[in-house]
C-alpha cells in the first residue's frame, strides 16, 4: 500500500484498505485507486453536509474527520447524490461511476458483513450504471512494425524489448514493470505475477529471446538499487509504469500516433487481437496467455473479429442494392 494512504487515510478507510491489499491480494494500484474513490465519496459528502466552509475547493478536503458514526450515517440517497455529482460535476463516464459504485459497495460489505461495525449497508439495492459495450482500441500489425522501427537512442535495446513483450506477451502494464531476472528460466520460460498475485507461465517465443538477448549486452549491473529488476530506468531503480507510459507515448508520436488514444495497454490489446485474428490463436489459450480469470473478457477479441466481418459485408458494393 502507498505511503500516501498511511498518510493521509482515516482509520476505518485504511482498515478496509489493508483488507483488500493484504487479505484479498488486490495489487497496489488497485487500492489506490479504492482509496481515491473513498476520499471523493466523502469530501463530497462533508460538503453536502455543509461541514467546511462554502469556499474550500471539494478536492483540498481533509477526510481526517470520517469515522464510524459518519460512515454509519451515510443514506442511499447520499450516495445517488454522489453519483449524480460524479456524472454531472465531474464528468465521469459510466466506467468511472461503475468503479466508484463498487469502490463503495465493497466498502460499506466491509463493514457489514466481515467487520459487523454496520448493521446496515446503504449500498445493498444500488446498481453500477451501465456501461455500453467498447471495443477495445488497438494498433494494426503494419502499425506495430512501425512502431517497432521507430525506436532508436541511449536506450533503444531496452525500449525495443519492451515493446517486444507487450506486442507478443499481452502483458499487463504493472507486470511488465514487476518481471524480475529470475522469473526467466534457461529454457526461456517466463512467469509472471497478475492480478491478485495470481501466476501464470508464458513461452518467449523467438522475438522475444532476441530482443532480451540484445538488452541484456547493456542492461546496467553497477549501481543497480534493485539487482533483480529486469527493466531498469536511466536513474538505475526498476522501471515505473509511469516511466513505461511516456517511453510508449513517445515511439507512437513518432509514427504519428499520438494524442490518439493508444497506450501501453493499448499495445496488450494489440498482442490480444492479432494473435486471434492473425495468428488462429483459440479464446481458450488466449484466456490462460492474457491471464483472464473470466473468459468473458476475453471475448471481446471475437466481437472486433464480428464487428471487422460486418464492416466488410457493409462495404460491399451492392450492399445497398
Amino acid at each position: 500500500m502507498s505511503y500516501l494512504i498511511f498518510r493521509e487515510a482515516p482509520p476505518i478507510i485504511r482498515e478496509f484498505l489493508n483488507y483488500i491489499g493484504n487479505i484479498k491480494g488486490r495489487a497496489d494500484l488497485t487500492v489506490d485507486e479504492y482509496y481515491r474513490d473513498l476520499r471523493t465519496f466523502f469530501r463530497f459528502i462533508i460538503k453536502d453536509r455543509g461541514l467546511i466552509d462554502d469556499d474550500i475547493e471539494i478536492d483540498k478536503i481533509d477526510i481526517s474527520c470520517v469515522d464510524l458514526e459518519m460512515v454509519r450515517s451515510v443514506t442511499f440517497s447520499e450516495i445517488l447524490l454522489f453519483l449524480n455529482y460524479c456524472k454531472d460535476e465531474r464528468g465521469n463516464n459510466a466506467a468511472t461511476r461503475s468503479r466508484k459504485t463498487s469502490s463503495l459497495k465493497d466498502f460499506f460489505n466491509y463493514l457489514t458483513v466481515k467487520t459487523h461495525k454496520l448493521s446496515h449497508n446503504p449500498t445493498e439495492e444500488l446498481e453500477a450504471p451501465k456501461k455500453g459495450k467498447k471495443l477495445p482500441k488497438y494498433l494494426t500489425l503494419e502499425d506495430s512494425l512501425k512502431l517497432l522501427e521507430a525506436v532508436d537512442g541511449e536506450f533503444k535495446e531496452r525500449d525495443y524489448c519492451i515493446l517486444i513483450f507487450f506486442l507478443n506477451c499481452g502483458l499487463r502494464r504493472s507486470e511488465l514493470c514487476g518481471i524480475n531476472l529470475s522469473d526467466i528460466n534457461s529454457d526461456n520460460v517466463l512467469t509472471i505475477r497478475g492480478k491478485g498475485d495470481k501466476e501464470r507461465t508464458l513461452h518467449l517465443n523467438q522475438a522475444c529471446v532476441n530482443a532480451l538477448r540484445e538488452y541484456m549486452k547493456v542492461r546496467p549491473v553497477n549501481g543497480i538499487r534493485d539487482k533483480n529488476a529486469l527493466f531498469i530506468s536511466r536513474k538505475n531503480v526498476r522501471i515505473t509504469g509511469k516511466g513505461v507510459y511516456h517511453m510508449v507515448n513517445h515511439y507512437l508520436e513518432k509514427i504519428g500516433l499520438g494524442n490518439q488514444g493508444y497506450s501501453p495497454h493499448k499495445l496488450r490489446h494489440t498482442a490480444a487481437t492479432l494473435m486471434y485474428q492473425k495468428g488462429g490463436v483459440d479464446i481458450r489459450t488466449l484466456q490462460a496467455i492474457l491471464g483472464h480469470s473470466n473468459l468473458g473478457t476475453t471475448q471481446i477479441y471475437t466481437h472486433i473479429a464480428d464487428d471487422q466481418i460486418r464492416k466488410g459485408l457493409d462495404a460491399n458494393p451492392l450492399a445497398n442494392a
